[in-house]
């Protein structure tokens, strides 16, 4: 194997097509076709499974493309490393974040203190589920995540961060500032797909009660379920940073779910298997001391009070 034939693999399981990763790539698409061809001699396994909508890859594949995406972070941190020695930081820095997460509210103050700090180092944000987040972490196409952890993932190392209170937010009858886990089952719901730590929370905790939750509609978008609940057909059930986001931009109100107390974990996720480029590292500090300002000045303000 050789590092150009692992590129050329990557990128052909990215698009999921060989004709358009020669076209990306800017070679012919039979030698391409080769490419594959001899990677697949050295290895003795088929990687790519050809149909007329394009190209998937087998069992095999996946596993390769996951240490090859992982080879592939590591040559170009290794080279930026050996060029940036002793000169500013620079690069791509990617981060994940689950939507309704706290440091969502922060995207901006860290997109700030980065260019202010290390204006040569881009920053890439992408939101999804925690699910996904943290496999794309471990194949490398994330350097860190930010996300509500319920359970340890087996190739990530997880950083606690805080933990949240999960709240009811509607738009119709406010029921006060507390409400029982009962009186949440009698209403209609938006809540996001079963895989969510939200979800496996919420319905948790409902099972355990003997209650079944009303969900009359499944969503993921903060934009959306924002929608949705102005409309007033159905509350939903956010942590209490994601409430309070949606209350200050709505007419909703948010009021929080006892009998049982629900709260979740949110974490900081990166790979166990590669270490973080100076430029991810940075900016990792940079997120940890946003993340942690909060939680100071709400300390601060509980001992003025």
């Amino acid at each position: 194997m050789n590092l150009r034939r692992l590129k050329y693999f990557v990128k052909i399981v990215d698009i999921g097509s060989l004709t358009q990763a020669a076209e990306v790539l800017h070679i012919a698409q039979p030698a391409l076709s080769q490419q594959v061809a001899t990677l697949e001699g050295e290895l003795d396994q088929q990687l790519l499974i050809r149909t007329k909508r394009g190209v998937t890859p087998t069992e095999a594949g996946k596993i390769l493309y996951s240490h090859a995406c992982t080879i592939l972070r590591q040559c170009e941190q290794a080279q930026a490393a050996v060029i940036n020695a002793g000169q500013m930081l620079t690069g791509q820095v990617s981060i994940g974040l689950a939507p309704g997460t706290a440091a969502s509210s922060l995207t901006m103050p860290l997109l700030q203190s980065v260019r202010e700090q290390f204006p040569e180092v881009l920053v890439y944000l992408h939101e999804n589920s925690g699910a996904s987040l943290n496999e794309k972490v471990m194949n490398g196409q994330l350097d860190m995540a930010v996300l509500y952890d319920r359970a340890p993932t087996a190739g990530i190392t997880s950083m606690p961060l805080m933990k949240e209170e999960l709240y009811l937010v509607g738009a119709t009858a406010c029921p006060g500032q507390n409400i029982d886990l009962a009186d949440v089952a009698m209403m209609n719901l938006f809540l996001p797909r079963d895989y969510s730590a939200i979800r496996k929370r919420v319905d948790e905790a409902f099972t355990l009660r003997r209650l079944s939750a009303r969900i009359i509609g499944e969503i993921e978008s903060i934009a959306t379920l924002s929608s949705a609940v102005s409309s007033g057909m159905g509350g939903t059930v956010l942590p209490e940073s994601a409430a309070r986001a949606l209350v200050s931009s709505t007419n909703a109100w948010m009021s929080r779910i006892t009998s049982p107390t629900l709260n979740l974990a949110l974490s900081l996720n990166v790979s166990a298997r590669r270490p973080l480029s100076p430029s991810a590292q940075a900016v990792k500090n940079i997120l940890l001391s946003l993340l942690n300002k909060p939680m100071i000045e709400e300390r601060e303000l509980m001992l003025v009070s």
